[in-house]
């Protein structure tokens, strides 16, 4: 399936990217794999004419949207991210009538309706650079209270209005859990994404993306590591840390949307062109406004 794969992305000039969450082997064959971050600029930057993307649904609509040219395709269409609904363009509607002043920062693990009525993207990775790049006093935050959180104690100038959404394999990290695993391991540093719970961040040493999270394990001189985000990452931790050790909370964090990717529906998908990202040119140009301001504002 590998060689298969390979030989389709030359013939058809293809990219893969691929999430920290998908499985190993999906890691494995992507030609780039990182954050929503990382994967939004190559998918905008790429010549490819056809991005195979390894993620869940918000992912390959973002890549369309900054890349209409492109046919973006999704190894398995029901790949979701229940977060990315947790916020309603009424409640949006609501807050702007209340605060004057306001900007609507969009995480971006959200639908493309949701970026429509949004001003600014963000991810876990630049949220607090661009908040505090916002001249706007007051801030809502969609969809993901924990990281609206995270973000505002790091900005205390502005004042946030927080949505009630959350990551449910991140908010199911309780910090009981935490405290067993610590209870194994006390020598471990604890690395948590910020998509959290208060509880959990308050016991970590390090709070940051996937990337973010990645780069801490690989340039600590610790050896011992508990990890708060979903278990895909063990892969690329490995892969750059033989010689450490990773512990997760248990149970074991783990997002089946993201492992709905696959070898066999990778190659399915790209040998047949199939799944392919359809948005209409009105939201794709309304989506794109607050999409195209991350990444200046990230810049």
């Amino acid at each position: 399936m590998k060689e298969q794969i390979e030989q389709l992305k030359r013939e058809k000039n293809a990219v893969i990217l691929a999430h920290y969450y998908v499985p190993g082997d999906v890691q494995e064959i992507a030609d780039y794999v990182g954050d929503s971050f990382y994967l939004a600029k190559i998918a905008k930057q790429s010549m490819a004419d056809i991005i195979v993307f390894c993620g869940v649904s918000f992912m390959g609509e973002s890549a369309k949207i900054l890349s209409p040219d492109k046919k973006v395709l999704m190894p398995d269409m029901s790949a979701d991210c229940p977060m990315a609904h947790m916020a309603s363009t009424g409640k949006i509607d609501e807050i702007r009538r209340q605060y004057d002043d306001l900007a609507v920062v969009c995480y971006i693990n959200s639908t493309a309706e949701l970026k429509c009525r949004s001003d600014v993207c963000v991810t876990s990775s630049n949220a607090v650079k661009i908040v505090k790049a916002l001249s706007n006093k007051n801030i809502f935050f969609i969809p993901d209270g924990n990281l609206g959180r995270h973000v505002a104690e790091q900005v205390p100038e502005k004042n946030f209005i927080f949505n009630d959404g959350c990551c449910p394999i991140h908010a199911g990290i309780s910090a009981q859990q935490l405290q067993a695993e610590k209870g194994k391991h006390p020598d471990a540093l604890v690395l948590s994404h910020p998509e959290c719970e208060k509880g959990v961040l308050a016991l970590s040493d390090y709070i940051g993306s996937t990337a973010g999270i990645i780069d801490f394990a690989k340039n600590s001189n610790s050896d011992e590591f508990i990890i708060c985000t979903e278990n895909g990452i063990a892969y690329r931790l490995k892969a750059d840390n033989p010689d450490k050790h990773f512990y997760f909370p248990a149970p074991c964090p783990c997002c089946r949307d993201m492992k709905l990717n696959s070898l066999e529906n990778v190659l399915t998908c790209l040998m047949n062109e199939t799944n392919t990202v359809e948005i209409s040119e009105d939201v794709r140009r309304k989506a794109l406004i607050p999409l195209d301001r991350m990444l200046e504002l990230a810049k």
